[in-house]
């Protein structure tokens, strides 16, 4: 017999839509339901905090040459079994806070915008949401890029891009820059291996050419994504957005990472091989990695 008194709430992030009980978290690990509400446990909560080259986002399109101070927290509503920050992305947060003063990790929108502000004279421009998948907190990167912009400071996402409409109306508007995964060509690979939704990350990229400069990645991983016929697809894909020939697309070889430790890099000639093909319809290709 089911316990009516138990309490849950439906989180409208992304395309999970987990319904998520009082006290527990849904499948990103940083959201939970509180008093029957959704919110953003890691609101506010850096696990990483540098001032990055803007190419190591990657973005090469985006005042070139500068820094940005780049906040990553927890939590990812992905499961990549190759990935390259899982030791916060697949975190629930518990360690940070077992291990820390969980005060010293917190930092208030008004602290990161006068922080950003202090690192101007280093050659910074603003503030990058990366590191692990920032929209999951989506609340904190809408707070933090207002105060930032009405600074004139820079706000750049680093995203898998799979969230919903709403919550990309919610924030676009505010993001100067984004570098989006498009992580595979695949449903399936996207539902199987990911644990994401294609259709979802290609709306979003959609709604955000329109908006902001972006820039794509795709991590070539052998035997997921590194066929020629799934380059071509996603190609002709990026090239039917209005300006899609625009869009810088960063090619990168894949290293043993998380749960493939025991597979093989990329080959150097696959990344050459695929960013050549792109670079057929694409203006701006950068193989990365090498």
């Amino acid at each position: 017999m089911s316990d009516s008194s138990v309490r849950f709430a439906v989180c409208p992030v992304c395309p999970h839509a987990c319904r998520i009980e009082e006290g527990k978290t849904g499948k990103c690990r940083a959201r939970g339901t509180k008093y029957g509400r959704v919110v953003p446990l890691n609101y506010g909560f850096a696990t990483s905090l540098a001032l990055d080259p803007i190419e190591k986002k990657p973005l090469k399109r985006f005042y070139p040459g500068s820094s940005i101070l780049s906040l990553g927290s927890y939590g990812c509503n992905l499961n990549c079994p190759f990935c390259q920050n899982w030791e916060i992305s697949m975190s629930d947060g518990h360690e940070f806070r077992r291990d820390r003063n969980e005060e010293e990790n917190l930092i208030s929108p008004e602290a990161l915008t006068d922080l950003a502000l202090q690192l101007v004279g280093r050659g910074n421009i603003g503030v990058a949401f990366t590191y692990n998948e920032p929209l999951i907190a989506w609340e904190f990167v809408r707070d933090s890029a207002k105060l930032l912009r009405e600074r004139n400071l820079k706000v750049v996402l680093v995203t898998n891009g799979c969230v919903n409409g709403e919550i990309a109306d919610a924030v676009l508007p505010l993001v100067d820059a984004l570098n989006i995964d498009l992580k595979s060509f695949r449903k399936e690979t996207y539902r199987k291996t990911l644990g994401g939704d294609l259709e979802t990350v290609k709306r979003f990229i959609s709604k955000a050419a329109k908006q902001c400069h972006v820039e794509l990645t795709s991590l070539i991983v052998p035997g997921m994504n590194d066929s020629e016929e799934e380059m071509q697809a996603m190609t002709d894909w990026i090239c039917s957005l209005p300006h899609g020939e625009d869009i810088p697309l960063h090619i990168t070889r894949f290293f043993p990472r998380y749960r493939m430790l025991n597979a093989q890099p990329t080959n150097r000639s696959v990344i050459i091989r695929l960013a050549d093909l792109a670079g057929r319809q694409l203006k701006y290709v950068y193989p990365g990695n090498l």
